[in-house]
């Protein structure tokens, strides 16, 4: 029963935030589509209502640790569920992220996020995708900000290894910027699949800076241990056990 009653409060709150989206990205459009500042504080606010709803409808506390950049810089995370990517974007001021070419001709996600400074890249062509994003920081086309990646590639479940892939290491390389890395056990009660959503304190944690100038090889053992570490102990405090992933 208790079970059922939190599917059904999980289900009221993912409309609500989607519901919510849409109507934000409405009432927010007119002054996104003049300005960044505008495209940034409608996304914001919506952050900001995710996370407050979260508390009350579903019983997921959450909290931002460590120092959250507002420089130029790299933000390379560990990427378990859209919870980290709201609880990251919504602690900098100018989050900007490598997002699929698809999510352009998404209604208002794709207008707001290339108004942020979203770069889309085409399936199977990344490697183009980032020569590509270095050119246009060289020139100065890009808006500046965080760029926020995600160095598996995709949500990788709690308990679950999977590879650190070279891209955000070439990022980290040509572009020259000092990266942050950021652990996070969000998966823990918001999952990547489904819609239940788990009570519970989701945290994202922001580390010491990874400073430029390592080579690709060091830089990409350096980010994996740290953000591995991290969340493994960000789970761990939470009463994650990975011998038992159900937790």
């Amino acid at each position: 029963m208790r079970d059922a009653l939190q599917w059904a409060r999980s289900l009221i709150f993912v409309v609500n935030i989607y519901a919510m989206m849409g109507i934000m990205g409405i009432v927010f459009f007119p002054w996104a589509l003049v300005s960044r500042k505008g495209a940034l504080t409608a996304c914001h606010t919506w952050c900001r209502w995710v996370r407050w709803t979260a508390r009350w409808m579903v019983g997921i506390r959450t909290e931002v640790r460590g120092t959250p950049p507002t420089d130029e810089v790299l933000i390379a995370a560990k990427h378990q569920s859209f919870l980290d990517i709201i609880l990251i974007f919504g602690s900098v001021p100018a989050g900007k992220f490598i997002m699929k070419r698809e999510l352009m001709w998404a209604p208002v996600i794709g207008q707001y996020a290339l108004k942020i400074g979203c770069v889309p890249v085409d399936r199977g062509k990344r490697s183009l995708a980032i020569k590509k994003m270095v050119r246009d920081v060289a020139k100065g086309r890009q808006q500046p900000g965080q760029l926020i990646i995600y160095p598996q590639g995709t949500r990788i479940a709690p308990g679950v290894q999977a590879p650190f892939k070279i891209g955000s290491g070439v990022l980290y390389e040509e572009l020259g910027q000092d990266c942050v890395p950021a652990a996070t056990n969000v998966g823990l009660f918001w999952p990547r699949m489904g819609i239940l959503r788990k009570p519970g304190l989701a945290v994202v944690e922001f580390l010491p800076r990874i400073e430029a100038g390592l080579d690709k090889g060091t830089f990409m053992a350096r980010l994996a241990d740290e953000v591995e570490e991290a969340s493994n102990r960000l789970m761990t405090e939470a009463g994650f056990d990975a011998d038992n992933r159900d937790g």
